[in-house]
C-alpha cells in the first residue's frame, strides 16, 4: 500500500470515529430529551388532577347554590302564576 493511500484510510478511519462518537452523543441527547419531555408531560397532568381534586369542593358548592337559586326561581315562578290565576278569577 502506497504512503497516500494508507495516510487517506487513517485519515477516513480518525473521521469516522469522530462522528461515531458524534452520533452516540446525539443518540444519547435524544433519549434524556424524550424522557424530560414524558417527565414534563406527567408533571402537567399530574398538577391539573391535583388542582381539580383540590377545587372539586369548591365547584360542589357553587353547583350547589346554583341549584338552590334555580330552585327558588322555579318555585317563584309557579307562585306567581297562581297568584296570576288568583288575580283572573277576581
Amino acid at each position: 500500500m502506497d504512503p497516500e493511500s494508507k495516510q487517506l484510510l487513517e485519515e477516513t478511519f480518525t473521521l469516522e470515529k469522530e462522528n461515531n462518537k458524534m452520533l452516540h452523543s446525539m443518540r444519547r441527547s435524544m433519549l434524556w430529551a424524550r424522557v424530560m419531555s414524558i417527565a414534563y408531560w406527567l408533571i402537567i397532568i399530574g398538577i391539573s388532577i391535583g388542582a381539580f381534586y383540590f377545587i372539586q369542593p369548591y365547584f360542589d358548592k357553587v353547583i350547589g347554590l346554583y341549584n338552590a337559586i334555580s330552585g327558588t326561581q322555579q318555585k317563584t315562578n309557579t307562585n306567581s302564576n297562581s297568584f296570576q290565576d288568583f288575580l283572573k278569577k277576581f
